[in-house]
């Protein structure tokens, strides 16, 4: 049986799955459509009509916009549940083509873009933001489908919670191209998720989770600035800079600004890089076995035709583009 304010079930003497299914999906069932649309909603916008997405019973949020989330979910449906351009209207609408720059004034009236008063600001989840440094940098592999995939991890992490004879017991990190696949090939161990990850609060997968946490602490920024993989993929971000856009010290940093924030640095922008570059050129030219040791960060080799100290300098460099606040968080 079923909730009475809901619509009952086929008037059958057995019921299957397929009767299940039918149900979940008829015209009559008030939920299935808007719970869909909220959490495609919640994905573009950073946070649903309904707050609470994984609860839309009684002790869940009441919708902010009732009549919008019953638009949307009866769109959904006409559309014949085609997400692809149920998405697709979302992203060309105004509420989220908005600019995501707020005022002090809108930021006492809708602290919270409850009202959609602007575009939607919010940090990017776990693996985005790996698979980000990891596009930029050159090193994603695109490989589709495979095997899960054991990225760098700190030593030890499986031992404790592994149990004696199990295949997980201890972690054996890949190598090569398996180090660089999208984070969704990432092998996950229920009790010992990938530090990375759990750090900027994907789930562990021991229960299901419809609705993130997105926290900000002090740990996220020092991973951001020294985990292999980040850093690695700031190094060969720095390749690039120096490989593909010139000679030209102002062209190089033009180049990586629109590539990883799709705009041209300001002014004072590129005055306080410069001088952070000379900063860090006069540094490691008077100590080369410092900027060696830089390139010893994670499995891929650096090129040999670039100079050491100088690849350092702008790696710091790249370091510094990829812990921008601009480029962790969706505008």
């Amino acid at each position: 049986g079923v909730p009475e304010v809901l619509p009952p079930l086929p008037d059958k003497d057995t019921l299957d799955r397929l009767d299940l299914a039918q149900w979940l999906m008829s015209d009559e069932h008030p939920l299935t459509a808007r719970v869909a649309a909220n959490r495609l909603w919640q994905q573009f916008f950073g946070m649903g009509l309904v707050r609470t997405s994984e609860d839309f019973g009684s002790q869940g949020e009441p919708p902010s916009h009732p009549e919008l989330l019953d638009w949307l979910a009866v769109t959904y449906r006409e559309m014949g549940w085609n997400t692809k351009d149920f998405i697709r209207m979302l992203v060309t609408s105004h509420a989220y083509r908005q600019n995501s720059s707020v005022t002090e004034q809108v930021l006492e009236l809708d602290p919270d873009n409850r009202w959609l008063s602007r575009g939607p600001r919010f940090r990017l989840d776990a693996e985005q933001i790996r698979d980000n440094a990891l596009y930029v940098s050159g090193l994603l592999d695109f490989q589709m489908g495979g095997r899960g995939v054991r990225t760098y991890q700190p030593p030890n992490v499986w031992e404790p919670v592994g149990f004696v004879g199990s295949n997980t017991r201890n972690y054996t990190q890949d190598s090569g191209s398996a180090l660089y696949r999208r984070s969704i090939y990432t092998f996950l161990k229920r009790t010992a998720p990938p530090p990375f990850m759990a750090t900027f609060d994907a789930p562990n997968r021991e229960q299901s989770c419809a609705r993130r946490e997105r926290s900000n602490t002090p740990l996220q920024a020092l991973q951001l600035m020294n985990d292999v993989q980040h850093f690695e993929a700031a190094r060969k971000l720095a390749e690039r800079m120096m490989r593909e856009a010139g000679t030209d010290e102002n062209e190089r940093l033009n180049w990586a600004y629109r590539l990883v924030l799709a705009r041209n640095p300001h002014p004072q922008e590129s005055d306080l890089l410069r001088r952070t570059l000379e900063t860090h050129q006069t540094r490691y030219a008077a100590d080369p076995e410092a900027a060696k040791a830089m390139m010893s960060y994670g499995e891929s080799v650096p090129d040999p035709e670039l100079s050491v100290p100088e690849l350092a300098a702008w790696t710091l460099i790249a370091n510094l583009l990829l812990n921008l606040d601009e480029t962790l968080n969706r505008n």
